[in-house]
């Protein structure tokens, strides 16, 4: 899997544009949790399409941006959280251990 990181606002639009092509995937992590970890090395350990992008936002470093995510997209900020980004709107959201990589990869096709 290859991480793109997210560290600013301005990513975040190009996010949004990027969606109304592709899905974009977004997941924020907590450097400080177990289960932000287990959720990340769960999902490292599943083969995603070349064409998927998936952005890496460490939350504790870019809090701002994890902000403006949960103003954005209307969804309540929870670490770990997933998120499926299509035409510029959240299509999914998932946090702790209910992110499934099966189940991202289900709304992106």
């Amino acid at each position: 899997m290859i991480w793109k990181n997210l560290t600013s606002t301005e990513e975040l639009e190009a996010i949004k544009l990027a969606s109304n092509s592709n899905a974009q995937i977004i997941f924020k992590h907590s450097t400080r949790c177990s289960i932000s970890s287990m959720a990340k090395s769960r999902l490292e350990r599943v083969k995603t399409p070349n064409e998927v992008e998936i952005f890496y936002l460490d939350l504790i470093e870019h809090r701002s941006v994890s902000n403006k995510i949960a103003d954005d997209f209307g969804v309540e900020h929870a670490s770990p959280q997933v998120l499926v980004i299509k035409n510029g709107e959240c299509v999914y959201d998932e946090s702790h251990n209910a992110i499934s990589m099966d189940e991202i990869l289900e709304q992106i096709n």
